[in-house]
């Protein structure tokens, strides 16, 4: 008599999925703000809305991924900051409209369950929602034999956030003369990664152990620094510095993100040399011999989030951001006529 096939045997085990659960919950739950109504494991979440604090409430909402970057968390088989990338590509795109995440939802997929490294995901995931201000209120797991080699996973997230109709920002503002703030990111953060591992790994065939006196850390190190969080500083700035207009710096870099928020009849001019540009991207250029156009529309370049405000705001703006641990400068201005992004 043939054995008989179960779902274990089929490649998914439920025990362990269980077991996961039972890993997670302690960790989302220091996660939840007052609003949260259900735990983790109920079939959905509830989050009650205190209607007191907005007259009239918009729901935001976003969902991403981190893309390639994993792999680089396989090779170093480290899995506690890409959560965080997943938490900082997704919030800081509602944050773009002017709204306070409210809480998130993460998609976990995988060949093989792992409890203990997707836990560590998780903590990563729950860090950044602490950062920014949201609960982790829930997710899928997906335990998928065949689809996903088993130790490899691939992760998406979903944010929802609050503002009040009359407070969102759009762009629709930017007038002529208003200035451009840059606020640093600390690398790479989530984009441009099929790039990265092209040219280190595949062409140049270097080690994520390898350490780089440029960087003054290892490759895989450097590669694995997680998306920054721009929540905070929005926050400290929203009630005293009006702002017109932000944008996410993610694959498409200047050029291709604050387009998105410039009205008609105006364009962006950005002034080259007015920031520092980390060395990873140096790096990138010159030894893969990058054109400089590519750079520019492949990664942020050092700057990872964009504020609009008018002249006489700026400076104000810039110590409010520096006060509260972002590295910010003017890098640019608005000007008639045109249409896109300029360098000069």
């Amino acid at each position: 008599m043939s054995s008989k096939l179960t779902y274990k045997k089929a490649g998914v085990d439920i025990d362990e999925g269980e077991r996961f659960v039972n890993l997670i919950s302690p960790i989302a739950r220091k996660t939840f703000r007052p609003e949260v109504l259900t735990n983790i494991g109920s079939f959905s979440a509830l989050f009650k809305l205190d209607v007191k604090r907005f007259r009239r409430p918009v729901l935001v909402s976003g969902t991403d991924g981190v893309g390639t970057k994993l792999k680089i968390a396989f090779m170093m088989d480290k899995h506690d900051t890409v959560g965080i990338d997943l938490v900082a590509m997704c919030v800081n795109d509602i944050l773009t409209s002017g709204a306070e995440p409210l809480f998130f939802l993460d998609y976990f997929a995988t060949g093989k369950l792992r409890p203990e490294k997707a836990a560590e995901v998780i903590r990563g995931i729950a860090a950044g929602c602490k950062e920014a201000g949201c609960s982790l209120v829930g997710g899928e797991t997906a335990e998928m034999p065949g689809f996903y080699s088993e130790d490899e996973y691939d992760l998406s997230g979903f944010a929802v956030g609050i503002v009040d109709k009359n407070k969102i920002i759009d762009g629709s503002k930017i007038k002529e003369g208003d200035v451009i703030i840059g606020i640093l990111s600390n690398g790479l953060h989530s984009n441009g990664y099929s790039l990265v591992r092209k040219l280190f790994f595949d062409l140049r065939k270097m080690d994520v152990n390898a350490y780089l006196p440029d960087l003054g850390t290892t490759l895989g190190k450097e590669l694995l620094k997680p998306t920054r969080i721009y929540v905070e500083a929005f926050m400290d700035l929203r009630d005293s510095i009006r702002i017109k207009g932000m944008a996410h710096i993610t694959g498409g870099g200047i050029p291709g993100n604050l387009s998105r928020i410039l009205p008609k009849g105006v364009c962006a001019n950005i002034k080259r040399g007015a920031w520092p540009v980390p060395n990873i991207f140096n790096l990138i250029e010159n030894i893969g011999n990058v054109p400089e156009e590519d750079m520019k529309k492949t990664f942020n370049m050092g700057i990872g989030y964009v504020m609009v405000v008018s002249r006489i705001s700026a400076g104000k703006a810039i110590s409010l951001l520096k006060k509260s641990g972002y590295n910010a400068f003017i890098i640019g201005n608005i000007v008639k006529g045109g249409k896109g992004v300029k360098f000069a």
